[in-house]
């Protein structure tokens, strides 16, 4: 964490909300790039299942969740009840707590990035507190080039390079008839294409009702690219798959973010160039 002054904003702002916070000890910890050695971060976890606070938010992302997969309590985990939320690197525990034990987790905000700004974005406070007070029926967005879709599936996926660095191992969700949701940053057009191959050949991307995308962000082309671009990577896998892509899901590493259940049953449709998530859907 090189700027701890961040979660001291972050506490500030979620206590703001109305939220009471705690931070775990070893949260400031170092060891070359991560958080603590690979012990102290395991630690941090049982710490968190047994502590009071219902909700488990990451502080940051980069790389080292995936260093800790097959070390992990994945029943105690489930089994704690708690709702962990966060993204990026963080989406090797979401998928490895899917895939071990069915249990729902939640894609969205982190200490840093999200609350630890001077100005807290409303959508992203908004919406986190509508979904963990199980409050958010739907979710539209703007989606101007959505294939037609009207489907129900399991909700699940996160960062791309992360989803991707896990086929073949026990803690990719094999989710058959699913909705999956994917984001990245500082990957250029081609890199996206190629982990995008890397699910089409594993069989991923055909078992899937429908593909939504949200935000590739900070990359650039190369002259080499000669145009090519993130539009022709969605033609091309829709043109290969024949799964329903729906964009424009307002997720990623951006100030501006949705929460999402990761695990639980949603429904999906579209319609004159809007998207619309159902998150919990009741009978009238």
């Amino acid at each position: 964490m090189p700027d701890p002054e961040s979660l001291e904003r972050a506490q500030a702002h979620l206590q703001a909300l109305g939220y009471t916070t705690r931070l775990d000890r070893t949260a400031l910890a170092r060891e070359q790039r991560f958080a603590g050695t690979d012990e102290q971060r395991l630690a941090a976890f049982t710490r968190a299942i047994k502590q009071s606070h219902d909700i488990v938010m990451a502080t940051r992302g980069g790389y080292g969740m995936s260093r800790l997969l097959h070390r992990i309590d994945w029943q105690a985990m489930a089994d704690s009840g708690k709702r962990f939320v966060g993204h990026s690197d963080f989406t090797a525990f979401q998928l490895g707590l899917l895939a071990k034990t069915g249990a729902v987790s939640y894609a969205g905000p982190m200490a840093r990035a999200d609350f630890g700004v001077k100005k807290v974005d409303l959508l992203t406070a908004e919406v986190f507190g509508e979904v963990m007070r199980d409050e958010l029926e739907i979710l539209s967005f703007e989606s101007a080039d959505a294939d037609p879709v009207d489907t129900r599936g399991v909700l699940w996926g996160g960062n791309l390079a992360i989803v991707a660095s896990l086929v073949g191992t026990p803690y990719l969700p094999r989710i058959r008839g699913g909705i999956l949701f994917l984001e990245d940053v500082a990957e250029t057009p081609y890199r996206v294409e190629r982990m995008l191959l890397q699910l089409l050949h594993a069989g991923v991307l055909a078992r899937q009702k429908a593909i939504v995308l949200g935000r590739f962000t900070e990359y650039r082309t190369a002259p080499l690219d000669d145009g090519y671009d993130l539009p022709d990577v969605i033609a091309w896998i829709r043109r290969e798959t024949g799964v329903p892509v729906v964009t424009g899901l307002p997720f990623g590493h951006v100030q501006g973010k949705v929460t999402l259940p990761i695990g639980a049953k949603a429904g999906l449709a579209t319609e004159d160039g809007m998207a619309y998530l159902v998150l919990q859907e009741h009978e009238h």
